[in-house]
């Protein structure tokens, strides 16, 4: 049931997230033949999401009752989880807030939530996580981390920061879990058009939810460590790291 190279972990879709724009459209693409698990806060109204992934082809959907940021239940609900629907073949960890940057730089408690669920939530469901896959001897884990998060701009340096410790801990995670039979993958996007970005200008090399999930679905099959959406972004995030301080300093979000 693990799968090898260039092959899907067999076993049931986790989807940590389940309104997630870019979630669904990655269920979507995995949902022929498998159960999927959909975990969200207000779980009882996700029956149009579990009606669109009966329609991909999936065996079952399941709805869980999960808050991100109600860490101390993480485990349960993941051991539940497990032991109800599991094997879990492939979790997709797909929730997250860009949060209001001006209101954070004057509100203490509005950064810490913004770094909460993007960060430290995801530190915990990864931790379960990892631990449960472990266990089985085999997995895929998804993670999103952001361009944001290769070098932190003034613009939003508080959603920055958490995804540059995200992607610090899912690239320390993935070396703990060589040889495990665990597989991890960091997404490293840029802009991408959808709800969670409704009203801001899309950037340059913008992306959309469906281009997104089909580099997903194509990094799983290959077992990558990382990818980048779109791939071009590869030279940016290293272009970045030149860019002088006071340039920097003025770079729009």
């Amino acid at each position: 049931m693990a799968g090898s190279a260039n092959e899907l972990a067999q076993g049931a879709v986790l989807l940590l997230g389940g309104r997630s724009e870019i979630g669904l459209e990655i269920a979507d693409r995995l949902a022929p033949g498998r159960e999927v698990i959909l975990a969200a806060r207000r779980s009882d109204q996700l029956e149009h999401e579990r009606q669109r992934l009966i329609a991909a082809g999936a065996t079952a959907v399941h709805t869980v009752e999960f808050d991100a940021d109600a860490v101390d239940g993480h485990g349960q609900i993941l051991s539940t989880v497990a032991r109800e629907h599991g094997p879990i073949g492939i979790a997709v960890v797909a929730f997250g807030i860009l949060g209001d940057q001006a209101r954070a730089e004057r509100d203490a408690a509005h950064a810490v939530a913004v770094v909460h669920t993007d960060f430290v939530a995801q530190v915990s469901v990864l931790t379960h996580l990892a631990n449960l896959l472990r266990a089985q001897g085999f997995g895929q884990l998804v993670v999103f981390s952001s361009i944001a998060g290769v070098r932190v701009r003034r613009a939003n340096y508080v959603y920055g920061s958490a995804k540059a410790g995200l992607d610090g801990f899912a690239s320390g995670l993935t070396d703990a879990l060589h040889g495990s039979g665990v597989h991890l993958m960091l997404v490293r996007s840029g802009f991408v058009i959808g709800r969670m970005t409704e009203g801001m200008k899309p950037a340059p090399m913008s992306s959309t939810p469906d281009h997104v999930a089909d580099a997903v679905v194509r990094g799983l099959a290959r077992r990558s460590r990382t990818i980048a959406v779109p791939e071009r972004l590869r030279v940016l995030f290293f272009a970045t790291r030149l860019i002088p301080t006071p340039i920097w300093r003025r770079m729009p979000r």
